[in-house]
C-alpha cells in the first residue's frame, strides 16, 4: 500500500536517451517495522508493447533479428531474435502501438490481436512494463529488411515453423524475456489459437 513506502527524496541524476531517477526511501518490513533509508537508482525507459506474429493456417511464427547494444555490452551475441516491439508514447493505446510497430518493423498488417500478458521487465531497477500480444498474419509476407532509418533500425523479418521456434527455447537461440514468454504462451495456447483463428 502507498502508506507502506516513505519517499524521502527523489532526484534525476541523468537524463539522455533514457532517464535515471534516484530515490531515497524506506518501506515497511514484513514484521511491521521500517527499513533504514536506502538509495536506489531507477531506470526510466517507458512502457512497451511486444507482438508475436502467428499464421494459424501455415502454423508459422514471424520473428525479427536486430542488433542490441545491451547484449553486446554484456558479452552476448548482439543480433537477437525477438518479437516486434515498441515504446508506448503518451496518450497511445497499446493496441495502436502494436499495429504501428508491425508496419514499421515488419512491413505487415495484422488481422487480430490477442492479449498474452503484461509484466514488469526488471522491477529491481526499472519501471518498464511489457504488454505482449499475439497477432494473426499472413506469414508469406514476412521477409526482408525493415525499420526506420532515422532511428537506426536494421531489422530482418522472417517466418519459421512454430515447432522450430518453440524448440529454440530449449536450445537457447532465443534469449530475451519478451520472446521467451511469447513463445511459451504459444506452446501452451497454439491449439486453441488455431481453432479461434481457423
Amino acid at each position: 500500500m502507498p502508506e507502506d513506502v516513505d519517499i524521502i527524496e527523489t532526484t534525476t541524476p541523468f537524463r539522455g536517451y533514457f532517464r535515471i531517477d534516484r530515490y531515497i526511501l524506506r518501506h515497511r518490513r514484513h514484521d511491521g517495522g521500517w527499513t533504514d533509508p536506502m538509495s536506489r537508482e531507477i531506470f526510466e525507459r517507458g512502457h512497451a508493447v511486444g507482438l508475436l506474429f502467428y499464421d494459424p493456417g501455415r502454423d508459422q511464427v514471424g520473428l525479427i533479428e536486430q542488433f542490441r547494444p545491451g547484449a553486446y555490452a554484456a558479452g552476448w551475441h548482439p543480433w537477437l531474435i525477438e518479437v516486434v516491439a515498441g515504446i508506448i508514447e503518451d496518450g497511445e493505446a497499446p493496441e495502436a502501438v502494436a499495429i504501428r510497430e508491425a508496419r514499421e518493423e515488419a512491413g505487415v498488417d495484422v488481422a487480430d490481436l490477442m492479449p498474452i500478458c503484461t509484466y514488469l521487465v526488471t522491477p529491481g531497477g526499472s519501471t518498464e512494463t511489457m504488454r505482449l500480444f499475439c497477432a494473426r498474419v499472413d506469414a508469406s509476407q514476412l521477409s526482408g529488411i525493415h525499420g526506420l532509418a532515422h532511428e537506426g533500425e536494421d531489422i530482418r523479418v522472417f517466418a519459421v515453423a512454430a515447432d522450430e521456434a518453440i524448440g529454440w527455447l530449449d536450445s537457447g537461440r532465443v534469449a530475451n524475456s519478451m520472446t521467451v514468454i511469447a513463445l511459451q504462451w504459444l506452446a501452451l495456447n497454439r491449439a486453441r489459437l488455431r481453432t479461434a483463428w481457423a
